[in-house]
C-alpha cells in the first residue's frame, strides 16, 4: 500500500490524534479495504517519514515525563489532508476514540522540536535540512500562534546564498 504525506495525515485527522499502533492498524484496515497487501514494516516507515517531514509529528501526552506512554500522532504544519480512497469508512470499522488534543501545547513542542532540530542542522553543516526546516518554520507559523523568526535566523546563515 502506498500512501502520500498528505493521504496519512488525512487518516489521522478522521480521528483527531491516533497511537502509532492504531494509525499502522487503520492503515492495515485502509490497505484491505483496497483490495492491497499490507506490509507493517513499510507502514511504520512512511509514518516515520511523514513526521520527519513535519506532516505528522508527536504530541507527548505525559506531563510527568512517563516514558511507558506513547504519544499520540497528530496532523502537522506541513500537511494538507487528504482522505485516501475508502478512508470515511474508517471512524465505522475501528473502535478508535476520537480525541482532541491542547493545540497551544502541540504548537510549542513542535516549535521545540523544530528548535532542536535546526540547531542540530547548523552544528552539522546540513544546509539541506537547513532548507527543508526553513520553510517548515513558515508552514509551523501559518498553523498556530508561534513565532519561528529565531528558528529562521538562527538557520538563514549556513544557506547558500543566492
Amino acid at each position: 500500500m502506498t500512501t502520500t504525506h498528505d493521504e496519512l495525515a488525512g487518516v489521522v485527522d478522521l480521528f483527531g490524534a491516533l497511537t502509532r499502533s492504531e494509525l499502522t492498524a487503520a492503515l492495515g484496515e485502509l490497505a484491505f479495504k483496497q483490495g492491497q497487501d499490507v506490509d507493517e514494516s513499510a507502514l511504520r516507515s512512511a509514518i516515520e517519514a511523514a513526521v520527519g517531514t513535519y506532516a505528522l509529528v508527536e504530541y507527548e501526552t505525559n506531563e510527568g515525563g512517563d516514558d511507558s506512554v506513547e504519544p499520540l500522532i497528530v496532523v502537522g504544519p506541513t500537511a494538507f489532508a487528504t482522505l485516501p480512497p475508502n478512508a470515511e469508512d474508517l471512524p465505522h470499522i475501528l473502535d478508535f476514540e476520537r480525541r482532541t488534543i491542547d493545540r497551544e501545547r502541540l504548537a510549542a513542542q513542535v516549535s521545540q522540536r523544530l528548535t532542536s532540530e535546526a540547531e542540530a542542522a547548523v552544528e552539522a553543516g546540513d544546509t539541506e535540512r537547513a532548507a527543508e526546516l526553513l520553510d517548515v518554520s513558515y508552514d509551523l507559523e501559518a498553523w498556530a500562534t508561534v513565532d519561528a523568526s529565531g528558528v529562521r535566523s538562527r538557520l538563514e546563515p549556513v544557506l547558500p546564498q543566492d
